[in-house]
């Protein structure tokens, strides 16, 4: 069995393109969505509990047209508030996020 090593989200406070370039690593399919499972390995990877049941809401809160996955500027931004409401991630507000 072969591990991935996975870059860690920086510390302290993230740009929006350091955010997005880090959740993109646990793209497994490459298809430039987030699913529910690639979310939770995200979660994971930084050694958050209940991982799964966090990466459920997350995708909940951020698909907009409920197709299971966070895709698209609107859906990523909504993760983005997700994060920093919930998962308390810093996040600095460039642009419209």
């Amino acid at each position: 069995m072969a591990f991935k090593r996975y870059r860690g989200l920086p510390q302290g406070e993230v740009t929006v393109e350091e955010f997005r370039a880090w959740l993109s690593q646990f793209d497994a399919d490459h298809n430039g969505r987030i699913s529910r499972e690639e979310l939770q390995s995200a979660l994971r990877s930084l050694n958050v509990w209940f991982a799964w049941w966090k990466a459920r809401d997350g995708v909940r809160a951020a698909d907009a047209n409920r197709d299971g996955a966070v895709g698209g500027d609107d859906e990523v931004g909504r993760l983005f508030a997700f994060a920093q409401q919930h998962l308390h991630v810093k996040i600095a507000q460039l642009g419209y996020y």
